[in-house]
């Protein structure tokens, strides 16, 4: 018999110092409430040697509140793997929105595609298997683009997110939201270099690069919030 959703206990991936009251905050806040299609593909995902690059669910349930905050209609997503943002964004935007959703791996993105397809919001979504920068660059050729999308959602390759960064606002609308993931990096970030596993250093000083770059950058306004890996929600002022 198939294990329930429900009883396979989430990754370690939240920043809580206790797995017991994040996993409380899972099953009484964030599980009850996730759509089914979601919990088939974040069941799925589980298998996965990988399955911790995941959007966390209780970052996820925060991501849904901020599209239907700005009425969110054109967005998009840089970083797919098996697509469970990227399927929470499709039924969460109108049905006429649409997801420029871009990844190299399209072999991931192709096990959550069934579940996607089921879910009938396949065809709001563009999926493109490229490298992100280049197919921003192209979106920005066209002057129409600039200024035109509402949200965006990145979880990539994180020395990328500066370059990432500078694309998206021009892309989003002012009052328009990027989200950007895994900013706190398991703690790591606040913890001194000698006490960060050796092949984890790296990572820590692109993201505290990163995070100090958001926030001297005066055409935003910031959220760092403790969900998931740490997100932090950046909204284009002008």
């Amino acid at each position: 018999m198939e294990q329930n959703v429900e009883n396979v206990r989430a990754p370690p991936k939240g920043l809580l110092q206790s797995d017991d009251l994040y996993q409380y905050i899972l099953e009484t806040s964030v599980y009850p409430r996730e759509p089914e299609f979601l919990k088939e593909l974040r069941h799925v995902t589980a298998s996965h040697p990988r399955a911790m690059m995941a959007t966390a669910p209780d970052a996820g349930q925060l991501m849904a509140m901020l599209l239907n905050l700005v009425n969110a209609k054109m967005t998009v997503e840089v970083g797919v793997f098996t697509g469970y943002s990227l399927l929470l964004t499709a039924l969460t935007i109108p049905e006429d929105g649409k997801i420029i959703a871009i990844d190299v791996n399209r072999e991931t993105f192709e096990i959550g595609l069934p579940i996607i397809k089921k879910a009938g919001v396949a065809d709001k979504i563009d999926f493109i298997e490229s490298e992100a920068l280049p197919v921003l660059d192209q979106l920005l050729q066209n002057h129409e683009n600039e200024g035109s999308f509402d949200f965006a959602f990145v979880d990539a390759d994180k020395v990328s997110y500066q370059n990432y960064h500078e694309r998206l606002m021009k892309l989003l609308k002012v009052n328009g939201l990027v989200v950007y993931d895994n900013t706190l990096r398991k703690g790591f970030v606040a913890m001194p270099e000698a006490l960060v596993p050796e092949h984890r250093r790296q990572d820590r000083e692109i993201s505290i690069e990163f995070n100090k770059f958001l926030a001297a950058d005066p055409r935003i306004q910031i959220s760092h919030a403790s969900v998931g890996d740490g997100i932090t929600i950046c909204r284009r002022l002008y």
